[in-house]
């Protein structure tokens, strides 16, 4: 997640259902995978890591929302995911994302116990999780790394014990759970800093304490858990990814996949993506690996909720903003990360489910982002975070970059995740 400061909000007002996309439970040419065409991907290990994030899922199905097989039959989505293709998990984990009385602040509510409860519904599909702490009890990324309210006041040292202490039982807790993990990600679009902490001497001791709590679970449980550091920009260029590769270097940070984000509309070419990652392979001996992407396939709204890509978006839109454009960004993104060679090893689209929760007003659907948390902030964030989800608080500004529709049946761009291993164009096999 990204940038959520940077939602064009529509106002509070009532949205009717889209005209021409399927309803829930209807099989149409929206979710036809005849209906677009693949390239495929030339090189593609067996073992790639083809993820998605669907951190908010088990608040949608709290709300109401249903999700689709491509007969029209309602079915486990995590059934859905692994018929099209997907093989891994990504779960964002918060410390605490809910108030003194106990209301949730949204974004799914993802506390430990929620991803324990995704986690065992991936395991039972046979697919592996990446636990993404986020070391805050509400969205970290660029413009924001807050402590969690726990640890507020503590120092540095009495910082990094409690994060060791809550990686290590969270994982422990997760995996006697039967949850299968293979990537633990040590925060989340640390670009500026991690856990409140700005001062890299500071971000490499937390770090450090998150690594060595994965160490050592993945020894007591006889693991092999590899671990994760996330940065964002990948478009300032080999200098930039150079600087936090030599820092974490440095610092002697525990890691083993250097992670980007890469949205289409913001982060630069896909050249470059590879030229950036492979230049950390080879100089820091990482792995690599895309840990969010999405595109849009619609400019059409579905909550009444603005979307963070809208015609409205002063961005450059480098693929058609249609299903196939959306099939398009998620191959090449692929293909871009397969080019690096051995060391890529995969790519996580970002939040494909989070879709309208039912409604037939902005009232009604605000009842429910308030009561079950499936929207990207609550009214009751605010005492937390009052800067941004204290005034943006709502739905979901992400509906137009899912990968299923606004009713829930799986998008033809679905299907990319197996499509890329032969293409769908018999003509290029």
């Amino acid at each position: 997640m990204v940038y959520w400061n940077e939602i064009a909000r529509v106002g509070l007002m009532t949205v009717l259902l889209i005209l021409g996309l399927p309803s829930g439970g209807r099989v149409s040419a929206a979710n036809d995978r005849t209906a677009i065409l693949i390239k495929k991907v030339e090189g593609i290990p067996e073992d790639f890591i083809k993820g998605v994030d669907i951190s908010s899922v088990i608040a949608l199905e709290n709300s109401g929302v249903v999700f689709y097989n491509t007969n029209g039959e309602a079915q486990d989505i995590f059934q859905t995911l692994k018929e099209h293709g997907v093989n891994y998990i990504r779960v964002r984990v918060w410390n605490d994302p809910y108030d003194e009385s106990g209301n949730p602040y949204g974004g799914g509510n993802n506390d430990v116990q929620t991803a324990i409860i995704i986690g065992k519904r991936a395991a039972e599909q046979g697919m592996k999780v990446c636990v993404n702490f986020h070391y805050s009890d509400f969205w970290a990324d660029p413009s924001k790394q807050m402590v969690p309210k726990a640890w507020a006041g503590m120092d540095l040292d009495e910082k990094a014990c409690a994060l060791y202490e809550f990686t290590k039982d969270a994982l422990s807790a997760m995996i006697a759970a039967g949850v299968d993990i293979g990537i633990v990600q040590i925060g989340n679009e640390t670009t500026t800093g991690m856990c409140g902490e700005r001062a890299w001497v500071n971000i490499a001791k937390l770090m450090s304490a998150g690594s060595r709590a994965v160490r050592e679970v993945g020894r007591e449980f006889g693991k092999e858990i590899m671990i994760a550091i996330h940065f964002t920009n990948p478009e300032r260029g080999l200098a930039e990814y150079h600087r936090f590769g030599t820092l974490l270097e440095s610092y002697k940070v525990d890691y083993d996949i250097f992670a980007t984000s890469y949205y289409p509309y913001w982060h630069g070419t896909l050249a470059n993506l590879t030229t950036v990652l492979k230049h950390i392979a080879l100089n820091f001996g990482k792995k690599v690996m895309v840990a969010e992407t999405a595109y849009a396939y619609t400019y059409e709204d579905g909550d009444g909720f603005g979307n963070t890509i809208s015609k409205r978006s002063a961005l450059a839109f480098p693929y058609p903003v249609s299903v196939q454009g959306q099939a398009d960004a998620v191959r090449d993104c692929i293909q871009a990360v397969v080019d690096v060679g051995e060391a890529g090893i995969g790519v996580f689209y970002w939040e494909p489910a989070w879709i309208p929760v039912p409604g037939n007003s902005y009232n009604q659907r605000f009842e429910l982002w308030q009561r079950y948390g499936s929207g990207w902030a609550t009214s009751y964030a605010a005492s937390y975070d009052p800067e941004d989800a204290g005034k943006y608080y709502g739905g979901s500004s992400w509906d137009n970059q899912a990968l299923f529709d606004f009713s829930g049946n799986p998008l033809p761009s679905l299907g990319v995740f197996k499509d890329v291993d032969t293409g769908t164009n018999s003509d290029e096999n």
